[in-house]
């Protein structure tokens, strides 16, 4: 028993130790709060109930309560959002700053500007998803059940928090819908309105990736990185555009791998299972027959 103690003991220093692994521990200071988990579950939660009032949040919503339903919320959401945006900011700094807290505020109330803009843009996607799919029975089916509404629900909040340049928030708001649906979408890439992913699993939108309007997506399309440009010390280098350009009115049928900073022309039609890493010119349609024209560049 005693030396089960010693071993329980001698592990427990070698976890302990911070120095070794530093990059595995995080140190927290006083008055330096890191991001939540629950919280921006829950600010995820409320900013659904705002967009899809009625759906999400307090079901018993009609025209002589909506506006104390969103009151309640918007006043809830701008709280827990300045918390959150002001521990993302600290994860960059090395103190606290009476100015972060300020500007945490500022951004949380420019991000609430923009919800109008967001429910717009996902009002066209709710509209597109219903009718390009035949087996969608009405809106409230989409906003229920469909988990591709939901993965860009979260990607188009995350987006908005990231051009307002609030550090991991984004990327922790986006891989809960990944975790969640299996649809990976960066917030950083810019997706149009109109935008439709059936079914949804394995899709993969990388960080640099530009959509356009009234695109379609089906399951295990990859919309990826080629190569990865490295610097002078041999390590990738950070930001620079390395994905696809996906112009208006594309489709991208099931298992297709679109690589590197390429486009995909407008109108352009892209089978199951097919690899591009060339540009494809507007108004084509590629199948697996007619693939090697690509490849050979004709």
């Amino acid at each position: 028993m005693d030396n089960n103690k010693q071993n329980l003991d001698l592990i427990i220093e070698q976890l302990a130790n911070m120095k070794d692994y530093q990059t595995l521990c995080y140190k927290h200071a006083e008055n330096k709060p890191m991001p939540s988990i629950d919280a921006l579950e829950k600010i995820v939660s409320i900013a659904r109930s705002i967009l899809f009032p009625g759906y999400f949040g307090n079901s018993a919503i009609n025209s002589s309560t909506i506006k104390k339903h969103i009151s309640r919320n918007v006043w809830e959401l701008e709280e827990l959002l300045t918390n959150q945006i002001f521990a993302g900011l600290c994860t960059t700094c090395d103190n606290y700053s009476e100015k972060n807290k300020t500007l945490a505020q500022t951004i949380a109330y420019q991000f609430i500007e923009r919800l109008p803009d967001i429910r717009k843009a996902l009002f066209t996607d709710v509209q597109a998803t219903y009718e390009n799919d035949p087996a969608a029975k009405s809106s409230m089916e989409i906003i229920f059940c469909y988990p591709a509404i939901r993965a860009i629900s979260n990607y188009r909040i995350a987006h908005e928090l990231l051009k307002l340049q609030v550090p991991i928030i984004p990327r922790i708001i986006t891989e809960m819908a990944h975790s969640e649906t299996g649809i990976d979408i960066h917030p950083g890439a810019t997706i149009g309105n109109y935008f439709t992913i059936d079914h949804g699993t394995g899709v993969v939108i990388g960080e640099t990736t530009i959509i356009g309007d009234h695109v379609k997506l089906y399951q295990g399309v990859t919309l990826g990185a080629k190569n990865f440009p490295i610097d002078e010390n041999g390590k990738p280098i950070k930001g620079i555009p390395r994905h696809p350009i996906i112009e208006d009115n594309v489709i991208i049928y099931s298992n297709s791998t679109i690589l590197g900073r390429i486009t995909i022309g407008r109108n352009s039609v892209i089978g199951g299972n097919i690899w591009i890493d060339k540009d494809v010119p507007a108004d084509s349609k590629i199948i697996q027959k007619n693939k090697q024209k690509i490849s050979d560049g004709i």
